[in-house]
């Protein structure tokens, strides 16, 4: 651990989860389905027909969540709000009894000493909404700016850190271009024009809750990967070039005042639903950018598949997650020194990274994870290198606090620091969840606050 003195002495020790993968309740207290709901819930599209219906029960289980979080010493606490709980309708009233559990939860961090970092927007869209024409439709952003500031004004005075959006990539890409997440369309008009409407609804969403709550500090947290083409054939260098197009430089540059990369727009040839003030809308400035980073890609030219006409292959011999993801650890590194480089950041979150392995549940009742711990190892050695190199890197966020539902593929593929029986919903702090510990307990001169 000794090559982690680098980080700075402020430096955020963190864990991260989202409210439809954590939370259950889903019918109660007042909150309506949401797309996910409603995927999870469609024959065939989640792995063993699993569904978020009861997940981790956090919604009742809050006091004994945030006890697992003081036991493993970190310092804050990125959380999902989910929005049909706060505006069951989509658009109008906004639900006392939803916004009271954010009270109660917020309220409960802040007690033990743990900083709230809120996520507004973690993939949850009020089916209702969907049922209205979901992210492609424009009046979409206009009701999340409206909820942001419902939220905002209500949590301000106690939540100073706000994320906007998680994984803009993933709702666009993956729910409407490649069909295995929700809502599960497979359109790339669809997909585009959910993309700038997401974007929109994020610039609208930054203002609302500066207007709210005036010493706000607001990010975004986009998924990036590394990309490298797969020989140095044009033709895979071309692609390389599309596919980081298509992951990164579409999700960056938009926010980052540059506008839409013309070389997507060539190769998407879908025309954006743009109004005037719409981009400097969407490029309003932020305090701090958020990485998610899980793998990078290596592609090959594919010019019969779908945009970006790219296609992921694998790596001979690499070590690889539950998730068959190649653990690559160095970039993580590439991808902080590229957004200092070529994007300016001046503040920067890891906001989730993590690694699914198959654990094993000793007869004790234990749980020994080694390659988690080593994955944890790799990736803050690799932050550490990059803080050596300027990168502005003020914390990390280890995905997840515990197992959960993990999207489609269900209650199989485990990221938890904390392991879950969903039959029981007993949690048991993992060896690697230990070993976070005695990293922020040792980052802390060793007076963390681990219990």
């Amino acid at each position: 651990m000794n090559d982690l003195n680098a980080l700075p002495a402020d430096f955020t020790w963190g864990v991260a989860t989202a409210a439809y993968q954590i939370e259950g309740a889903v019918a109660e207290d007042g909150r309506t389905p949401s797309i996910w709901d409603t995927f999870s819930h469609t024959p065939g599209t989640i792995d063993n027909g699993d569904t978020g219906d009861v997940a981790c029960d956090h919604y009742h289980r809050v006091p004994e969540d945030i006890g697992l979080m003081k036991q493993l010493g970190v310092d804050a606490y990125r959380f999902s709000i989910a929005w049909p709980r706060i505006v069951p309708g989509g658009d109008g009233p906004v639900n006392e009894k939803g916004l009271a559990f954010y009270d109660r939860l917020v309220d409960g961090l802040l007690e033990a000493g743990i900083t709230p970092f809120a996520t507004l927007y973690h993939w949850d869209l009020p089916q209702i909404l969907q049922d209205r024409g979901g992210w492609p439709s424009r009046d979409t952003a206009e009701h999340f700016a409206a909820y942001a500031s419902a939220v905002a004004e209500r949590l301000g005075d106690r939540v100073k850190d706000w994320a906007t959006l998680n994984e803009p990539l993933c709702s666009s890409w993956i729910g409407h271009l490649e069909g295995s997440m929700a809502p599960g369309l497979k359109d790339l008009t669809a997909a585009v024009r959910a993309s700038y409407h997401l974007h929109l609804g994020h610039g609208l969403a930054v203002q609302a809750i500066r207007a709210a709550s005036s010493d706000a500090r607001v990010g975004i947290v986009n998924n990036l990967s590394p990309i490298e083409p797969a020989s140095d054939s044009d033709a895979d260098r071309a692609a390389a070039v599309r596919a980081d197009g298509h992951t990164n430089r579409w999700w960056l540059d938009p926010i980052h005042g540059r506008g839409y990369p013309q070389d997507m727009l060539d190769v998407y040839g879908v025309d954006l639903p743009q109004r005037p003030g719409d981009l400097e809308t969407i490029a309003t400035p932020l305090d701090w950018l958020g990485l998610n980073y899980y793998f990078r890609q290596i592609v090959q030219d594919d010019p019969t598949g779908p945009a970006p006409f790219a296609r992921q292959v694998g790596v001979e011999g690499a070590r690889h997650t539950h998730m068959g993801w190649e653990v690559h650890a160095d970039g993580l590194e590439q991808l902080l020194l590229r957004l200092k480089d070529e994007y300016g950041a001046r503040r920067i979150f890891v906001t989730e990274n993590g690694s699914a392995f198959p654990d094993t549940v000793r007869a004790d009742g234990t749980v020994d994870d080694p390659e988690r711990s080593r994955y944890l190892d790799e990736h803050l050695a690799a932050c550490a290198r990059a803080v050596e190199k300027g990168a502005p890197l003020a914390g990390y966020f280890a995905w997840s606090l515990m197992d959960n539902f993990e999207w489609a593929y269900g209650y199989d593929k485990r990221f938890g620091l904390v392991h879950v029986d969903y039959e029981t919903q007993r949690r048991t702090i993992k060896g690697s969840g230990h070993h976070y510990a005695d990293i922020i307990r040792a980052a802390n001169g060793g007076t963390g606050r681990a219990a």
